[in-house]
Protein backbone atom coordinates (compact mmCIF):
# COMPACT_ATOMS: atom_id res chain seq x y z
CA UNK A 1 0.00 0.00 0.00
CA UNK A 2 1.02 3.63 -0.85
CA UNK A 3 1.78 5.43 1.79
CA UNK A 4 -0.18 9.06 0.88
CA UNK A 5 1.81 10.79 3.60
CA UNK A 6 5.07 10.32 1.53
CA UNK A 7 3.50 11.19 -1.75
CA UNK A 8 6.39 13.22 -3.74
CA UNK A 9 6.30 17.16 -2.81
CA UNK A 10 5.11 18.37 -7.05
CA UNK A 11 2.06 16.30 -6.33
CA UNK A 12 1.52 17.61 -3.27
CA UNK A 13 1.61 21.39 -4.41
CA UNK A 14 -0.24 20.41 -8.14
CA UNK A 15 -2.32 23.22 -8.37
CA UNK A 16 -6.30 23.48 -9.04
CA UNK A 17 -8.21 24.61 -11.78
CA UNK A 18 -8.47 28.20 -11.36
CA UNK A 19 -12.09 30.14 -10.99
CA UNK A 20 -13.63 30.05 -14.94
CA UNK A 21 -15.87 32.80 -16.16
CA UNK A 22 -19.64 32.55 -15.39
CA UNK A 23 -22.16 33.78 -18.09
CA UNK A 24 -25.38 33.97 -17.32
CA UNK A 25 -28.66 34.82 -19.21
CA UNK A 26 -31.44 37.18 -17.47
CA UNK A 27 -34.67 35.73 -16.62
CA UNK A 28 -36.50 37.00 -20.00
CA UNK A 29 -33.92 35.84 -21.94
CA UNK A 30 -33.16 39.47 -23.56
CA UNK A 31 -29.67 39.73 -21.70
CA UNK A 32 -26.49 37.95 -21.22
CA UNK A 33 -23.41 38.67 -18.20
CA UNK A 34 -20.29 37.36 -18.24
CA UNK A 35 -18.50 37.89 -15.02
CA UNK A 36 -14.61 36.84 -14.67
CA UNK A 37 -13.72 35.71 -11.51
CA UNK A 38 -11.58 38.76 -10.19
CA UNK A 39 -14.87 40.21 -10.19
CA UNK A 40 -15.22 42.30 -13.63
CA UNK A 41 -18.67 42.09 -15.35
CA UNK A 42 -20.18 42.98 -19.02
CA UNK A 43 -24.10 43.01 -20.23
CA UNK A 44 -24.91 42.72 -23.56
CA UNK A 45 -29.04 43.02 -24.73
CA UNK A 46 -30.00 40.78 -27.65
CA UNK A 47 -31.47 43.83 -28.77
CA UNK A 48 -29.10 45.36 -31.13
CA UNK A 49 -26.62 43.21 -29.24
CA UNK A 50 -26.11 46.10 -27.33
CA UNK A 51 -23.10 46.55 -24.31
CA UNK A 52 -24.95 48.10 -21.98
CA UNK A 53 -22.43 47.90 -18.73
CA UNK A 54 -19.28 46.97 -18.66
CA UNK A 55 -17.56 46.97 -14.41
CA UNK A 56 -14.19 46.52 -12.95
CA UNK A 57 -13.64 44.06 -10.21
CA UNK A 58 -14.84 47.07 -7.79
CA UNK A 59 -18.20 47.71 -9.85
CA UNK A 60 -17.38 50.18 -11.00
CA UNK A 61 -19.66 51.21 -14.06
CA UNK A 62 -17.03 52.42 -17.27
CA UNK A 63 -19.91 53.03 -19.66
CA UNK A 64 -22.73 55.64 -19.47
CA UNK A 65 -25.78 54.50 -20.09
CA UNK A 66 -29.28 56.84 -20.02
CA UNK A 67 -31.98 56.10 -16.90
CA UNK A 68 -34.39 56.80 -19.86
CA UNK A 69 -32.99 54.26 -21.74
CA UNK A 70 -35.72 51.49 -23.03
CA UNK A 71 -34.17 48.34 -22.79
CA UNK A 72 -37.62 46.25 -24.05
CA UNK A 73 -36.30 46.41 -27.72
CA UNK A 74 -38.90 49.15 -28.51
CA UNK A 75 -36.12 51.93 -29.65
CA UNK A 76 -32.50 51.69 -29.88
CA UNK A 77 -30.85 51.79 -26.76
CA UNK A 78 -29.15 55.62 -25.56
CA UNK A 79 -26.03 54.55 -23.89
CA UNK A 80 -23.80 52.02 -23.86
CA UNK A 81 -22.20 50.52 -27.12
CA UNK A 82 -24.88 50.35 -30.09
CA UNK A 83 -23.75 49.21 -33.32
CA UNK A 84 -24.50 51.27 -36.45
CA UNK A 85 -24.32 49.61 -39.90
CA UNK A 86 -24.97 49.72 -42.27
CA UNK A 87 -25.62 53.45 -42.51
CA UNK A 88 -23.63 56.13 -40.04
CA UNK A 89 -26.64 59.07 -39.62
CA UNK A 90 -29.01 59.13 -42.73
CA UNK A 91 -27.49 59.00 -46.40
CA UNK A 92 -30.84 60.16 -48.66
CA UNK A 93 -28.58 60.93 -51.33
CA UNK A 94 -27.06 56.64 -51.30
CA UNK A 95 -29.39 54.68 -53.37
CA UNK A 96 -28.43 51.59 -51.49
CA UNK A 97 -29.18 52.88 -47.94
CA UNK A 98 -31.40 56.57 -48.33
CA UNK A 99 -34.52 54.41 -47.02
CA UNK A 100 -32.64 53.20 -44.10
CA UNK A 101 -33.71 54.72 -40.73
CA UNK A 102 -30.69 56.73 -38.94
CA UNK A 103 -27.63 54.15 -38.16
CA UNK A 104 -28.89 51.84 -39.84
CA UNK A 105 -30.52 48.47 -38.07
CA UNK A 106 -27.89 46.60 -36.73
CA UNK A 107 -28.87 48.76 -33.15
CA UNK A 108 -32.61 47.69 -34.08
CA UNK A 109 -32.58 44.15 -34.65
CA UNK A 110 -32.59 40.92 -32.03
CA UNK A 111 -29.71 39.66 -32.37
CA UNK A 112 -28.30 35.65 -31.53
CA UNK A 113 -26.12 34.94 -28.60
CA UNK A 114 -23.32 32.37 -30.85
CA UNK A 115 -21.88 31.11 -27.83
CA UNK A 116 -19.16 31.47 -25.25
CA UNK A 117 -15.16 30.87 -25.22
CA UNK A 118 -12.75 31.71 -22.43
CA UNK A 119 -8.97 31.52 -22.93
CA UNK A 120 -5.97 32.74 -20.16
CA UNK A 121 -2.10 32.94 -20.37
CA UNK A 122 -0.31 30.76 -17.97
CA UNK A 123 2.23 32.41 -16.44
CA UNK A 124 5.86 30.63 -16.86
CA UNK A 125 8.81 30.29 -15.29
CA UNK A 126 10.52 33.43 -16.73
CA UNK A 127 7.84 35.46 -16.33
CA UNK A 128 7.09 38.22 -13.40
CA UNK A 129 3.45 36.80 -12.28
CA UNK A 130 4.52 33.39 -11.95
CA UNK A 131 7.63 34.42 -9.92
CA UNK A 132 5.19 36.25 -7.54
CA UNK A 133 2.71 33.33 -7.13
CA UNK A 134 4.43 30.52 -7.80
CA UNK A 135 5.43 30.00 -3.95
CA UNK A 136 1.73 28.22 -3.62
CA UNK A 137 -0.79 26.51 -5.23
CA UNK A 138 -3.31 28.97 -4.09
CA UNK A 139 -1.09 32.01 -5.39
CA UNK A 140 -0.59 29.98 -8.98
CA UNK A 141 -4.53 29.26 -9.15
CA UNK A 142 -4.79 33.26 -8.47
CA UNK A 143 -2.35 34.00 -11.48
CA UNK A 144 -3.94 31.74 -13.84
CA UNK A 145 -7.65 33.26 -13.01
CA UNK A 146 -6.63 36.69 -13.32
CA UNK A 147 -5.29 36.12 -16.85
CA UNK A 148 -8.63 34.58 -17.94
CA UNK A 149 -11.07 36.47 -20.50
CA UNK A 150 -14.15 35.39 -21.83
CA UNK A 151 -15.45 36.14 -25.16
CA UNK A 152 -19.48 36.55 -26.19
CA UNK A 153 -20.41 35.67 -29.84
CA UNK A 154 -23.34 36.84 -31.53
CA UNK A 155 -25.36 36.46 -35.10
CA UNK A 156 -27.19 38.57 -37.05
CA UNK A 157 -28.28 38.04 -41.14
CA UNK A 158 -30.71 39.11 -44.05
CA UNK A 159 -33.08 36.46 -42.80
CA UNK A 160 -33.31 37.44 -39.39
CA UNK A 161 -34.18 40.91 -40.07
CA UNK A 162 -37.43 42.45 -39.81
CA UNK A 163 -39.55 42.73 -43.10
CA UNK A 164 -39.60 46.19 -43.11
CA UNK A 165 -35.87 46.09 -42.69
CA UNK A 166 -35.17 43.34 -45.45
CA UNK A 167 -37.69 45.55 -47.64
CA UNK A 168 -35.53 49.16 -47.57
CA UNK A 169 -32.15 46.97 -47.80
CA UNK A 170 -32.81 43.99 -50.12
CA UNK A 171 -28.95 42.72 -49.66
CA UNK A 172 -27.66 39.16 -48.22
CA UNK A 173 -25.70 39.35 -45.72
CA UNK A 174 -23.91 37.56 -42.30
CA UNK A 175 -22.35 39.60 -39.60
CA UNK A 176 -20.66 38.20 -36.22
CA UNK A 177 -19.60 40.42 -33.54
CA UNK A 178 -17.71 39.40 -30.63
CA UNK A 179 -17.80 41.04 -27.52
CA UNK A 180 -14.41 40.11 -25.48
CA UNK A 181 -13.89 41.24 -21.86
CA UNK A 182 -10.41 40.94 -19.60
CA UNK A 183 -9.86 42.31 -16.50
CA UNK A 184 -8.30 45.78 -17.64
CA UNK A 185 -10.06 45.94 -21.01
CA UNK A 186 -13.22 45.81 -23.39
CA UNK A 187 -13.32 44.27 -27.12
CA UNK A 188 -15.81 44.45 -29.01
CA UNK A 189 -15.43 43.26 -33.00
CA UNK A 190 -17.48 43.30 -36.17
CA UNK A 191 -16.93 41.24 -39.32
CA UNK A 192 -19.55 41.75 -41.99
CA UNK A 193 -19.69 39.22 -45.00
CA UNK A 194 -21.27 39.75 -48.39
CA UNK A 195 -23.76 37.52 -48.98
CA UNK A 196 -25.15 38.26 -52.06
CA UNK A 197 -24.44 37.85 -55.29
CA UNK A 198 -24.24 41.96 -56.05
CA UNK A 199 -21.86 44.32 -54.30
CA UNK A 200 -23.13 46.81 -52.03
CA UNK A 201 -21.89 49.51 -50.00
CA UNK A 202 -21.66 49.88 -45.94
CA UNK A 203 -20.60 52.21 -43.06
CA UNK A 204 -19.69 50.59 -39.60
CA UNK A 205 -19.48 52.17 -36.15
CA UNK A 206 -19.48 51.15 -32.45
CA UNK A 207 -21.11 54.18 -30.54
CA UNK A 208 -19.19 54.30 -27.15
CA UNK A 209 -20.52 55.95 -24.47
CA UNK A 210 -17.52 56.27 -21.99
CA UNK A 211 -18.67 57.43 -18.48
CA UNK A 212 -16.69 60.40 -17.05
CA UNK A 213 -16.87 62.00 -13.28
CA UNK A 214 -16.53 65.79 -15.11
CA UNK A 215 -16.62 66.83 -18.92
CA UNK A 216 -15.44 70.16 -17.63
CA UNK A 217 -11.98 67.76 -16.83
CA UNK A 218 -11.37 65.72 -19.57
CA UNK A 219 -9.23 65.80 -22.23
CA UNK A 220 -8.33 63.66 -25.56
CA UNK A 221 -5.23 63.00 -26.63
CA UNK A 222 -4.22 61.55 -30.07
CA UNK A 223 -5.78 63.83 -32.47
CA UNK A 224 -3.59 66.71 -33.20
CA UNK A 225 -3.22 67.58 -36.96
CA UNK A 226 -6.41 65.35 -37.03
CA UNK A 227 -8.62 66.45 -40.01
CA UNK A 228 -12.46 66.99 -39.42
CA UNK A 229 -15.84 67.08 -40.21
CA UNK A 230 -17.88 69.62 -37.68
CA UNK A 231 -21.35 68.53 -37.93
CA UNK A 232 -22.27 71.43 -35.45
CA UNK A 233 -22.07 74.17 -37.69
CA UNK A 234 -24.05 74.97 -40.52
CA UNK A 235 -24.06 74.40 -43.23
CA UNK A 236 -21.29 71.49 -42.08
CA UNK A 237 -17.81 72.34 -41.65
CA UNK A 238 -14.38 70.61 -42.44
CA UNK A 239 -10.85 71.33 -40.32
CA UNK A 240 -8.15 70.79 -38.24
CA UNK A 241 -7.07 69.79 -35.03
CA UNK A 242 -4.28 71.90 -34.65
CA UNK A 243 -4.16 71.97 -30.41
CA UNK A 244 -2.74 68.83 -29.01
CA UNK A 245 -5.55 67.82 -26.81
CA UNK A 246 -9.17 68.53 -27.70
CA UNK A 247 -11.64 69.77 -24.10
CA UNK A 248 -14.78 69.78 -24.45
CA UNK A 249 -17.13 73.24 -23.23
CA UNK A 250 -19.84 72.77 -25.63
CA UNK A 251 -21.66 70.69 -27.65
CA UNK A 252 -19.26 68.50 -30.12
CA UNK A 253 -20.44 66.16 -32.88
CA UNK A 254 -17.05 65.60 -35.33
CA UNK A 255 -15.93 62.90 -37.94
CA UNK A 256 -12.33 62.91 -37.35
CA UNK A 257 -9.64 61.36 -38.78
CA UNK A 258 -6.28 60.65 -37.89
CA UNK A 259 -3.33 62.32 -38.99
CA UNK A 260 -0.84 59.32 -40.59
CA UNK A 261 -0.86 57.18 -43.09
CA UNK A 262 -2.64 54.33 -40.95
CA UNK A 263 -4.89 56.59 -38.85
CA UNK A 264 -6.24 53.26 -37.29
CA UNK A 265 -3.29 52.93 -35.85
CA UNK A 266 -2.85 56.25 -33.86
CA UNK A 267 -4.02 55.22 -29.95
CA UNK A 268 -7.16 57.94 -28.68
CA UNK A 269 -6.42 58.60 -24.90
CA UNK A 270 -9.39 60.34 -22.48
CA UNK A 271 -8.08 61.99 -19.48
CA UNK A 272 -9.83 63.26 -16.56
CA UNK A 273 -7.29 65.90 -15.26
CA UNK A 274 -3.49 64.82 -15.86
CA UNK A 275 -4.58 60.67 -15.62
CA UNK A 276 -5.27 58.88 -18.15
CA UNK A 277 -8.55 57.25 -17.83
CA UNK A 278 -9.23 55.13 -21.32
CA UNK A 279 -7.14 54.25 -23.91
CA UNK A 280 -9.11 53.48 -27.36
CA UNK A 281 -7.05 51.58 -29.61
CA UNK A 282 -8.65 50.55 -33.07
CA UNK A 283 -8.33 47.82 -35.65
CA UNK A 284 -9.00 48.73 -39.27
CA UNK A 285 -11.44 51.74 -38.26
CA UNK A 286 -9.86 55.16 -39.56
CA UNK A 287 -12.23 56.89 -38.29
CA UNK A 288 -13.36 58.49 -34.35
CA UNK A 289 -16.87 60.58 -33.87
CA UNK A 290 -16.15 62.44 -31.12
CA UNK A 291 -19.75 63.62 -29.55
CA UNK A 292 -21.21 65.23 -26.66
CA UNK A 293 -24.39 66.34 -26.68
CA UNK A 294 -24.07 69.60 -23.81
CA UNK A 295 -26.86 71.38 -22.60
CA UNK A 296 -29.73 72.23 -25.21
CA UNK A 297 -29.40 69.11 -27.51
CA UNK A 298 -29.67 66.83 -24.06
CA UNK A 299 -32.70 68.52 -23.22
CA UNK A 300 -34.08 68.02 -26.40
CA UNK A 301 -33.68 64.37 -26.04
CA UNK A 302 -36.78 62.21 -24.65
CA UNK A 303 -34.39 59.19 -23.90
CA UNK A 304 -31.78 61.38 -22.53
CA UNK A 305 -31.85 60.78 -18.44
CA UNK A 306 -30.93 62.73 -16.53
CA UNK A 307 -30.54 65.87 -18.29
CA UNK A 308 -27.10 66.78 -16.68
CA UNK A 309 -25.99 63.82 -18.01
CA UNK A 310 -23.86 65.28 -20.45
CA UNK A 311 -21.70 66.15 -17.65
CA UNK A 312 -20.79 62.34 -17.12
CA UNK A 313 -20.20 60.99 -20.42
CA UNK A 314 -18.04 61.28 -23.86
CA UNK A 315 -19.23 59.42 -26.86
CA UNK A 316 -15.56 58.17 -28.45
CA UNK A 317 -16.90 55.77 -31.92
CA UNK A 318 -14.34 54.19 -33.56
CA UNK A 319 -15.99 53.79 -37.17
CA UNK A 320 -15.66 53.21 -40.97
CA UNK A 321 -17.81 56.59 -41.99
CA UNK A 322 -15.94 58.59 -43.91
CA UNK A 323 -16.44 56.96 -46.65
CA UNK A 324 -18.32 53.69 -47.91
CA UNK A 325 -16.79 50.15 -47.72
CA UNK A 326 -17.35 48.66 -51.20
CA UNK A 327 -18.23 44.78 -50.35
CA UNK A 328 -18.09 42.43 -53.25
CA UNK A 329 -19.81 39.21 -53.72
CA UNK A 330 -18.14 36.92 -50.91
CA UNK A 331 -16.13 39.76 -49.76
CA UNK A 332 -15.71 40.49 -45.70
CA UNK A 333 -14.85 43.64 -43.70
CA UNK A 334 -13.85 43.65 -40.18
CA UNK A 335 -13.39 46.28 -37.38
CA UNK A 336 -12.31 46.25 -33.99
CA UNK A 337 -11.96 48.84 -31.00
CA UNK A 338 -10.27 48.15 -27.47
CA UNK A 339 -10.92 49.72 -24.47
CA UNK A 340 -7.81 49.79 -22.14
CA UNK A 341 -8.45 51.24 -18.33
CA UNK A 342 -6.10 53.70 -18.32
CA UNK A 343 -3.25 54.51 -20.32
CA UNK A 344 0.59 56.39 -20.81
CA UNK A 345 0.61 59.03 -18.15
CA UNK A 346 0.55 62.39 -19.59
CA UNK A 347 4.25 64.13 -20.37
Amino acid sequence: MVDRGRKPSALASTPGLPPQPQVAFSSDNSRVTATLPTGESVSVLLYGATVVSWKDKNGHEKLWLSEAAKLDGSKPVRGGIPLVFPVFGTAPDHAQTKDLPQHGFARSSRWEFLGKSTSESTPTPTTPAFAATATSAAGAVAAAAADLSVKLDFGLSSSGLSEDARAKWPYAFNAIYSVTLNTDSLTTNLVITNDDERSWECQMLMHTYLRVNDITSVSIHGLENASYVDKTTSPISTSTQTTSALTISSETDRVYTPAGDDPASIPITVFEGDQPKYTVLRDNLANVVVWNPWIEKAQGMADFEPKDGYKNMLCVEPGAVATWQVLEPGDAFEGAQTIVLGGKTQN
